[in-house]
């Protein structure tokens, strides 16, 4: 039936009267104020698409830019990471430069000592009946040529002695066990003691005679006696003093040298031969 109608001549007559009539209102200009009312209509459509438009585009736009920052981060990640590993590379090596170098000087000062490097492997803090022990075990042994009673040493000082050895390893007392004691002098005054490890960790220098001049800031050094260790090591500084006329000798407590907390290389003189 729509079919049937839009063949109809009746309706091809009317649209054809209809185009001619409108041509000749647009030729004429009486279509103008129903194109501006149309542009009217139009333009805020547009202008939203327009908005529509830039929006997506920009959101578009900042995903791209959020996927660039992100591939940036992650770049700049792994530089600080591969930059903060050559840093402590460098600073590794810086310290084990400074350390080769104090042995140097220590081996210059003292070119009389026989002196073998070793490195700390390992702390061991074990318990017996009386203290705690204060050991290190170090990389070098027999076949090192390290043998029992063989004292150790930093650059900054006196460690302790070696106790046990095997093929490979060796066991280090250290002066602050409280079954360590070393025969000492005070550098200035040359008043004589001896140096005990305490319990807590700590040194006292022991037995010294009444009236002899020791006063705070003094350095002890081994004295040799007893033959147990090389003369003029040293083990630290004298912190305190405790003098009462009642007693018969005078204590002083001493802070050593050695930071045994953060040993890493240690030296042990091999050509000294301790009396037993």
């Amino acid at each position: 039936m729509l079919r049937r109608l839009i063949d109809s001549p009746m309706v091809l007559l009317v649209l054809a009267v209809l185009c001619v009539g409108g041509i000749a209102l647009r030729e004429t200009g009486h279509l103008q104020p129903v194109e501006g009312l149309a542009v009217d209509l139009m333009v805020p459509l547009q202008q939203g698409l327009s908005r529509f438009g830039n929006r997506v585009a920009g959101t578009i736009e900042t995903v791209r830019q959020l996927d660039t920052l992100q591939r940036e981060n992650r770049e700049l990640r792994e530089l600080v990471d591969q930059l903060m590993i050559e840093n402590v590379r460098l600073s590794e090596a810086a310290a084990e430069n400074e350390i080769l170098r104090q042995q140097l000087n220590f081996k210059r000062k003292n070119p009389s000592l026989d002196i073998r490097s070793a490195d700390v492997i390992g702390r061991v803090i074990g318990r017996d009946p009386s203290n705690i022990l204060r050991v290190l075990i170090i990389d070098v042994g027999a076949r090192d040529g390290v043998a029992p009673g063989m004292p150790v040493v930093t650059a900054r000082g006196l460690v302790g002695h070696i106790t046990e050895v095997s093929d490979r390893s060796a066991r280090v007392l250290l002066i602050t066990d409280a079954s360590s004691s070393v025969n000492a002098l005070v550098q200035r005054s040359r008043a004589t003691g001896v140096v005990r490890g305490q319990i807590g960790g700590n040194l006292v220098m022991r037995y010294i005679a009444q009236g002899e001049d020791v006063q705070v800031g003094d350095i002890v050094l081994t004295s040799g006696l007893g033959g147990n260790y090389p003369k003029r090591l040293v083990i630290g500084q004298i912190t305190a003093v405790r003098q009462r006329d009642i007693d018969l000798f005078q204590e002083a407590e001493v802070r050593p040298t050695v930071n045994f907390g953060g040993l890493e290389v240690v030296m042990v003189i091999t050509d000294f031969t301790p009396i037993q």
